[in-house]
């Protein structure tokens, strides 16, 4: 992505809470994703939690990242992280990494914002930065995420509320990446076919994971991880001083070695 596109998308992230960036996956990936999930779906047997928030037919798993290649790929991707360091900095982290299928017959998801749970005052800063990828062309009959354009400045919905939403509509490979404040939630699939996608929820560096991600990765593969995503998943520390271990980095204790000066040794 160049800088002139990355700059529009900033811009309507910005002025609207969301953007769609098409093509934002390579076919080869995406095709990977798919056959990953499903040899996933059917080894670990999941099936809809059966609540109002996750649906009654749609299929979730969770801890993506406990799972390797490919997914170690989707989370910094060079063109949806810039754009997410845009909103959040450059020391944010992975909050959650799932995916949800859609089949049909599912009910539309209630209207929520994905920073709710967050006790503060709106509109505040942005604490979450969520990344959407469409594994399936996402149309307005099989379940587009609905959104409500330049919600991300207002108060939190009522969970559920009952307003006018836009359907995130956009082409298999594409990404939908918008902030945790903007109103939104999965629409209704009245087709008779499956929409599947997978989502990376970005919270800022100071901010508590949804899931635990350095308790639900294994060290070891942790380990095997690239520097950029160790930091990700929380193996760096928020602005020399949040996530220390003994004024040591949490990634030199992962890798053996490394190098790192706390906030209060720096000159």
């Amino acid at each position: 992505m160049d800088d002139p596109t990355r700059a529009m998308h900033a811009d309507r992230l910005a002025r609207d809470g969301f953007t769609i960036v098409p093509e934002a996956l390579e076919p080869e990936l995406v095709e990977a994703l798919r056959a990953t999930l499903t040899r996933l779906e059917r080894q670990t047997g999941a099936r809809p939690a059966g609540n109002a928030f996750e649906g009654a037919r749609t299929v979730r798993l969770y801890n993506l990242l406990a799972h390797g290649t490919p997914f170690d790929r989707v989370p910094v991707h060079a063109n949806v992280l810039p754009l997410v360091e845009q909103v959040l900095g450059r020391e944010c982290l992975v909050s959650t990494f799932t995916s949800m299928a859609i089949d049909p017959g599912e009910d539309a998801q209630p209207i929520h914002a994905d920073d709710m749970v967050i006790p503060l005052p709106k509109p505040h800063p942005p604490l979450v930065c969520s990344a959407l990828f469409a594994l399936d062309d996402f149309t307005a009959a099989n379940g587009a995420t609905r959104v409500v354009p330049g919600s991300h400045l207002w108060a939190n919905p009522a969970f559920g509320a009952d307003c006018a939403t836009v359907p995130a509509e956009m082409a298999r490979g594409s990404a939908l990446i918008f902030h945790g404040s903007l109103w939104h939630g999965g629409g209704a699939n009245t087709t008779g076919a499956r929409r599947s996608g997978v989502a990376v929820n970005y919270c800022a560096g100071f901010i508590r994971q949804q899931e635990n991600q350095m308790a639900g990765v294994p060290a070891e593969l942790a380990r095997s991880y690239p520097p950029r995503l160790q930091e990700l998943l929380g193996y760096g520390v928020y602005k020399g001083l949040i996530g220390h271990v003994d004024k040591k980095s949490p990634a030199q204790l992962l890798n053996g070695g490394g190098s790192f000066t706390a906030l209060w040794d720096r000159g």
